[in-house]
């Protein structure tokens, strides 16, 4: 896997918050280096830091010191516009609890991100493409026939395959996954971790966090996430 490019790097990341009269310590100097192409899992305790470390690396928060850089290109030297991208069509989202939005359908939760990417006049000229890229990725997750279904009609697992079809519109060159199946019976969540063995089969970079040393274990490489650092 060495041989690989770098495609994600993070040295030395510190982030804190304060709560109240305290400020609490999360990350204490976390580093990773992800190849292309490689599925890695980040393993840790409740409250180890890694919600907080992946968020990082995707851009949706920004660490206190430390660098996190896609493709050599530090994101804290990134301008606005350039980090709204890179959150958008670069990075795919998978969450625990979903976060789709019950007043669109399946494949318009789908096809969403490409929507905000391009605003509604760009909107308008690919809309046909998009909408067939959608239902191509909801055939490929076995999710045709929920396609006008909402999401509050689909069991949990059938949810996690439509948020892992959002997170995949924009052919992303990494997915960043936050416990996607602590939410899930084990069967169920075996199978996303199905889907995501798959992607990663096909080339896709994948990060995914969890709690639990059985998820982790499906990866290709575990690191640990102990008192803020990344265990040696």
């Amino acid at each position: 896997m060495s041989k690989r490019p770098v495609i994600l790097k993070a040295e030395s990341v510190h982030k804190s918050y304060r709560m109240g009269a305290t400020r609490v310590n999360v990350l204490k100097g976390a580093d990773l280096t992800v190849h292309e192409g490689e599925f890695v899992a980040v393993i840790g305790a409740s409250g180890s830091g890694k919600s907080t470390f992946l968020h990082i690396l995707g851009g949706l928060d920004r660490p206190d010191q430390g660098v996190v850089s896609f493709q050599d290109r530090d994101l804290n030297r990134m301008r606005a516009w350039e980090l709204n991208r890179y959150r958008n069509e670069t990075v795919g989202f998978v969450f625990q609890f979903y976060h789709l939005l019950d007043e669109l359908n399946v494949l318009e939760n789908v096809y969403l991100p490409a929507m905000v990417s391009r605003g509604i006049p760009g909107w308008l000229g690919v809309r046909r493409a998009a909408k067939a890229r959608a239902r191509g990725l909801l055939e490929q997750l076995s999710l045709c026939d929920r396609a006008r279904h909402k999401p509050y009609q689909l069991s949990g697992g059938e949810r996690q395959r439509v948020a892992i079809g959002r997170a995949l519109m924009n052919e992303p060159r990494l997915l960043l996954a936050d416990e996607p199946t602590g939410n899930l019976d084990s069967a169920t969540g075996n199978g996303i971790l199905n889907v995501f063995e798959q992607l990663n089969g096909m080339g896709q970079t994948i990060v995914m966090v969890t709690h639990d040393e059985r998820v982790a274990q499906r990866a290709g490489r575990v690191i640990t996430l102990t008192d803020g650092k990344v265990k040696r």
